[in-house]
């Protein structure tokens, strides 16, 4: 959106290619939510950038082939942290320490990072939105066919009214959700700002994500509480719903600012 044609050429198609893994690091140990106290400190040295301190970032690809290729030395990769769920991608420490950044690299304008961080926020959001509304789908119809087919005194889970029931609200809940969706998606093409919508869907999906996964499990019974079944994965994996791109609490902030009810400082 703000890159060059040629660093497009150099870094976006390679990796849209599957040749590049790229990586993401806007956490330090001291800044999360708040990506604004982010204490990397970087200076214009003749033809290249440098990095000033030794910086901690989590949440960034361990195979950051995409990092080598932009930076020279001074990237140093700690152990992989092990994680609750999303296994599958790395997540590993990685430290910055007087790294050369050639100016060519720099996307947009100088200083206006933070600036697109915050714009790129918000089509993360409706992208994560997107992609649990499939999983959702999937947890809930697994469900249904194993509870059909398990029977416990006598008749299929299924038969109870409290689970074909909570089923029936589940799924309204993930058609719920696609609407809003669909709304921010139409309003962003447009060229409005969803800050709020695209704050609401990500707010809405977390929770709902944590009611949908648990609630199955718990009728899966004791299988659902293994690692043979793809409900206890999914519990794992879109955990991260409510805490990567944005935590609950920080959507409620935001919600609450364009609602103009959030306390003034």
């Amino acid at each position: 959106r703000f890159g060059s044609h040629e660093l497009k050429k150099q870094f976006l198609v390679p990796t849209i290619a599957g040749d590049f893994v790229a990586c993401l690091g806007i956490s330090e140990a001291g800044a999360g939510s708040d990506v604004s106290l982010l204490s990397w400190n970087v200076h214009s040295h003749l033809q290249t950038f440098l990095s000033e301190n030794i910086v901690h970032v989590h949440g960034a690809s361990i195979f950051c082939e995409l990092s080598h290729t932009l930076f020279s030395s001074g990237i140093h990769v700690a152990k992989k942290i092990d994680k609750l769920g999303m296994r599958s991608s790395d997540t590993a420490q990685i430290f910055f320490e007087d790294v050369r950044v050639p100016c060519k690299n720099l996307i947009g304008e100088e200083g206006k990072g933070f600036t697109y961080q915050m714009l790129q926020f918000q089509e993360e959001r409706l992208w994560g939105v997107a992609t649990v509304l499939t999983p959702m789908e999937t947890i809930i119809g697994e469900t249904v066919d194993y509870t059909r087919q398990r029977k416990v005194f006598g008749q299929p889970v299924l038969h109870n009214q409290t689970v074909h029931f909570r089923l029936a609200e589940l799924a309204t809940e993930v058609e719920l959700l696609r609407s809003l969706l669909h709304r921010a998606v139409a309003l962003y093409v447009e060229g409005n700002d969803v800050t709020k919508f695209a704050s609401m869907a990500k707010l809405k999906a977390g929770r709902l994500t944590r009611e949908v996964t648990d609630s199955c499990l718990q009728f899966w019974g004791g299988m659902g509480f293994t690692s043979e079944v793809l409900v206890s994965r999914f519990y794992r994996d879109l955990r991260l719903m409510s805490i990567g791109g944005g935590t609950d609490e920080t959507m409620l902030s935001i919600i609450c600012k364009y609602m103009d009810i959030l306390p003034r400082k």
